[in-house]
């Protein structure tokens, strides 16, 4: 018998067999292909998210970056989203501006180049797409928006676009505006037209990375209709809206995902790979985040589609997210075209759903059946469903008509302690007179392709997991000047290896940002970066520090906790060193509660050394190896991450840091 299936967009005719509990389903493009295929993607940033990335040894490192960006080896990406950095908490700590004042300009800082350079060197047909969390605080004129002088912060993309086209041979091909943030009419069609005027006419305007408002101010703004190429939508659901469909334009989940990449989380990843284009119509989805490569106390743990947060091991988890990716990814280009509603996308009767992604007489079909409670994602809520075990028949027609067989490719998603059998090529199916079937269970992924590409890319198993070593120091003298010092994670301020102009210190690493930034989240007001194993409770450390200004000063931590969007409540145990020759101890980074406070004898423009110990619930603090205090601590200052920061946005140098831990 025939029953009707009324989809989100059309109603499809589905012949059901009721007693065999067989479907039969249409892959045919004889009407004609639907949208675009536009690629899937990974975003590095918002923020930090890629940081301790850069220092993994080799042969890891490049390991871990195939297993992300090599064709036909593992995720195989299409995009890469970075974010342009603004010296602002974004998420997992801040990123490096390339302006970080008006007359300071400079391509070399921070990571995102490198690793753009990296995946372009792996697959050179990439896309890459950067968009800004926060600004630096001087755009804007100093009053937290960056709308107050659109022409001043247009300008400041458009020498981010210059700097890495000049200086590293990166063309981007997608810019967007302000992520998940207001935006502003004016700022859009003014950037559309620098970037036109400025030999950036290829590259295309995502708006507005957040919710669908602007598909409605595009129907009524003929002018922004024009400087919108493309609709970006974050956490859509996998639905759009009426007006998002009327505009006409290409509809992406610029950002999605955010969930914990374990077996639910690659669950997650496999259906809305499918079902952004079965139910929104949107051609590109984008994972937050790349990949998991900051501490596991940040926000959003394990939240990348691969895992790499241990350089000093060299540990790194290849997460079910990858192979997900993979069986849409090693089979399909940007470019290629989905087929329509209904002739080669839509929902299987029995729960899940299927996309077929063509170029002429290529086709590669992606078939999930994943279950509600093994595919949650972290945000929206996701509304009540049925998934059983079916048998669903395709008839190949039109172009596809004289395929004789396709090659598979099964994941089988298990729980309760089962490993799950992931992107494993099983055989060809036989196509007979235009049609297969396919025996679907409860959480599996199927991709069926003419395509012969597909690998299962493998290297041998990476060193064991370990904690982050008690004993650690760290000169700053191996490394190239502004980039970072390694495994430190800044969450305030912009911690730069810089010249200290002073033979007996060499490199060190220096707070460079300028002032408060245009925040995307709530930013501390003192500059800190985050260090070691947050669980650490007893520990020693020393730094030397250089105090470069009056009204400032320099601090050292532990038991720090809150990083990212609530650094500003960060509690913890924190020695502050004053230009004025004050010292404090608080049990906080706003320095309201005070453990104890005094006068020390150090000045500014000369090196002094400043010491913490902190051990059960007392803490001791130095000053060139002599004692300036003892106190007893709060009950609740347990355990956390070391630091070292500033009392205020300027310029302060450290050197020769040095730890011992109690594990």
């Amino acid at each position: 018998m025939s029953m009707l299936f009324i989809s989100y967009f059309s109603i499809i005719i589905v012949l059901c067999f009721i007693q065999s509990s067989e479907c039969v389903y249409n892959i045919d493009d004889s009407s004609g292909v639907g949208r675009r295929f536009d690629g899937i993607g990974g975003l590095s940033g918002g923020g930090a998210t890629s940081r301790l990335l850069v220092n993994y040894p080799e042969p890891e490192r490049s390991h871990i970056l195939d297993y992300m960006f090599l064709p036909q080896f593992g995720a195989s990406l299409h995009i890469l989203k970075v974010e342009i950095g603004g010296d602002a908490q974004s998420t997992d700590g801040t990123e490096s501006s390339h302006m970080h004042s008006p007359d300071d300009e400079n391509y070399q800082r921070g990571y995102e180049w490198w690793l753009m350079k990296e995946a372009k060197k792996r697959n050179p047909s990439i896309k890459l797409y950067g968009l800004p969390w926060g600004f630096p605080g001087w755009i804007g004129n100093g009053n937290g928006s960056p709308y107050s002088n659109i022409t001043m912060t247009v300008d400041y993309i458009l020498r981010w676009m210059k700097g890495a086209q000049k200086y590293h041979g990166l063309y981007i091909d997608y810019i967007g505006i302000w992520n998940e943030r207001i935006y502003n009419k004016g700022y859009i069609k003014l950037l559309k037209k620098t970037l036109n005027e400025n030999g950036f006419d290829k590259t295309m305007l995502v708006a507005s990375d957040n919710k669908w408002e602007i598909s409605t101010d595009i129907l009524q703004d003929t002018e922004l209709a024009k400087a919108v190429d493309i609709i970006g939508i974050h956490y859509p659901g996998t639905k759009t809206t009426d007006d998002t469909l009327k505009t006409g334009k290409p509809i992406w989940s610029s950002e999605d995902y955010s969930t914990f990449n374990d077996e639910v989380g690659g669950g997650c990843w496999a259906r809305i790979l499918n079902q952004n284009y079965v139910n929104g119509n949107m051609t590109s989805t984008i994972s937050w985040n790349l990949i998991a490569s900051y501490y596991n106390a940040l926000p959003y743990t394990r939240n990348g589609l691969m895992t790499a947060n241990e350089p000093w091991s060299g540990h790194y988890d290849v997460d079910t997210p990858i192979w997900i990716s993979a069986h849409t990814t090693q089979f399909t280009q940007p470019g290629w075209n989905y087929l329509k509603h209904g002739s080669g996308a839509g929902h299987l009767d029995k729960g899940g759903s299927y996309v077929a992604i063509v170029n002429g007489t290529q086709l590669t079909l992606i078939i999930e059946t994943m279950s509600h409670d093994h595919s949650i994602c972290i945000r929206p809520k996701l509304p009540a469903y049925n998934v059983t075990k079916q048998t669903a028949t395709f008839h190949l027609k039109g172009t596809f008509s004289s395929i004789q067989s396709l090659n598979v490719w099964k994941s089988k998603f298990k729980y309760g302690g089962a490993k799950s059998e992931m992107f494993v090529q099983m055989q060809p199916v036989k196509v007979v007179n235009g049609a297969f079937t396919v025996n679907l269970e409860l959480d599996e992924v199927y991709t069926l392709t003419t395509s012969t590409a597909g690998k299962k890319g493998k290297y041998d198993d990476p060193p064991p997991s370990s904690p982050f070593p008690v004993i650690y120091s760290d000169n700053f003298d191996d490394y190239d000047e502004f980039s970072e010092g390694s495994n430190f994670a800044d969450q305030s301020g912009v911690f730069e290896i810089r010249q200290s102009n002073d033979a007996d210190h060499g490199l060190v690493m220096r707070q460079v940002a300028a002032s408060y930034p245009v925040i995307w989240c709530q930013d501390s007001n003192s500059p800190v970066s985050f260090i070691g194993n947050s669980s650490w409770k007893d520990v020693s450390m020393t730094v030397d520090a250089f105090l470069e200004k009056d009204d400032t000063g320099v601090m050292v931590g532990a038991r720090a906790t809150n990083g990212g969007c609530k650094i500003h409540k960060s509690h913890g145990v924190f020695f502050w060193i004053l230009s004025n020759g004050t010292y404090l101890l608080t049990a906080d980074i706003n320095k309201l509660e005070i453990y104890t406070k005094g006068t020390v004898g150090v000045a500014t423009n000369k090196w002094f050394n400043i010491g913490l110990v902190v051990k059960g619930r007392q803490a001791t603090g130095f000053i060139d190896g002599k004692d300036i205090f003892t106190h007893s601590l709060y009950e609740d200052t347990v355990n956390g991450f070391l630091a070292i920061g500033t009392l205020t946005f300027a310029p302060s140098m450290f050197d020769n840091f040095n730890i011992t831990a109690t594990a």
